[in-house]
């Protein structure tokens, strides 16, 4: 479960993990360079060459730390994909805590989907990437300017990809449905869905994994710990959607942790692996955001899930 080897595929050059960058924007909590750098070194140790960040992520701090840590490193080596539909704009009043991160530099966030916002966007990413190229361009949580998205910011970035400026383009969203109209809509290569196909909620299975599978497109699964609940169901503050967990939902969590100590694992070891079981998923996108995270990350990976513990999964998540 640990190899890394190139997947086939539309989501260009990208493996079966993906590293993700949320974390190292200062998502939920400070984080300084060093940290970063070590987390990326660690990645970088297992295999890991693909890297997915954004602008959102502390307002272009974690591209600029993504971007410092691939400085040197051989092009052809590493794919990245960042998003597009936020431009960020200077600004010495803007607070340094904000959307959940912190400890970020002094940047407004311009919600733009059209088609110059999305050139621009992306030439302001490669600035802080430090790179010529971007491999993947993810339409950014499109879900309140659906038909912007669909109207300008897809045909911009497909034109794009056809000029060679891009890899390939795909929308990164929570919604399911969201991802579904793009799906049906525009000639995207891959969906990156979070916290919609994993242990807890399975509700992009239902259409959205179907139409992709049907159609060519990469799944990128992220947000597979359900913000951090599948992690530690057992956390004082344990969270789910980007909100403290709800009691029913911990407890249904509990459960399901129970079942995995019944065979020795963690339930980290299910979570991260539950969504490469599903055909039209290339990938699962990590959010650790430390050394030790990356560590344990991998780890849990290469550790064997037998078929029967995935049955009794499978009858405690339908039991609700």
């Amino acid at each position: 479960m640990t190899t890394v080897e190139t997947v086939p595929g539309a989501a260009p050059g990208f493996a079966p993990l993906v590293q993700g960058g949320a974390a190292f924007g200062g998502l939920y909590a400070p984080v300084d360079d060093g940290t970063v750098q070590q987390a990326l070194e660690e990645a970088w140790a297992a295999g890991i060459r693909a890297f997915d960040t954004a602008p959102h992520y502390g307002v272009g701090l974690a591209e600029e730390r993504l971007g410092a840590f691939l400085s040197g490193r051989p092009r052809d080596e590493f794919v990245v994909s960042t998003k597009v539909g936020r431009l960020l704009v200077d600004d010495p009043d803007a607070p340094t805590e904000g959307d959940g991160f912190v400890d970020t530099p002094r940047r407004r966030r311009v919600r733009d989907y059209s088609a110059d916002g999305v050139r621009r966007s992306l030439e302001e990413s490669m600035q802080r990437l430090g790179l010529d190229r971007i491999d993947l361009a993810l339409i950014h949580d499109p879900e309140d300017f659906l038909d912007a998205a669909v109207g300008e910011a897809a045909p911009a970035l497909s034109r794009l990809r056809d000029e060679g400026v891009i890899g390939g383009y795909g929308v990164g969203t929570n919604f399911a449905d969201v991802a579904l109209r793009l799906v049906q809509e525009t000639d995207l290569d891959t969906v990156l869905i979070a916290g919609r196909y994993t242990l807890l909620d399975r509700s992009a299975g239902s259409a959205l994994l179907p139409a992709c599978a049907e159609r060519g497109v990469a799944v990128l699964a992220a947000g597979v710990l359900n913000s951090g609940l599948l992690a530690d169901p057992g956390a004082a503050d344990a969270h789910y959607d980007y909100a403290l967990a709800p009691a029913d939902v911990v407890a249904r969590a509990r459960r399901l942790q129970d079942a995995c100590a019944a065979y020795d694992l963690e339930l980290r070891a299910a979570a991260l692996q539950f969504p490469l079981r599903h055909p039209a998923v290339r990938a699962v996108v990590l959010g650790a955001g430390t050394a030790a995270a990356v560590r344990d990350s991998m780890a849990q990976l290469a550790a064997e899930v037998p078929d029967a513990l995935w049955d009794e999964l499978e009858s405690i998540v339908s039991a609700g």
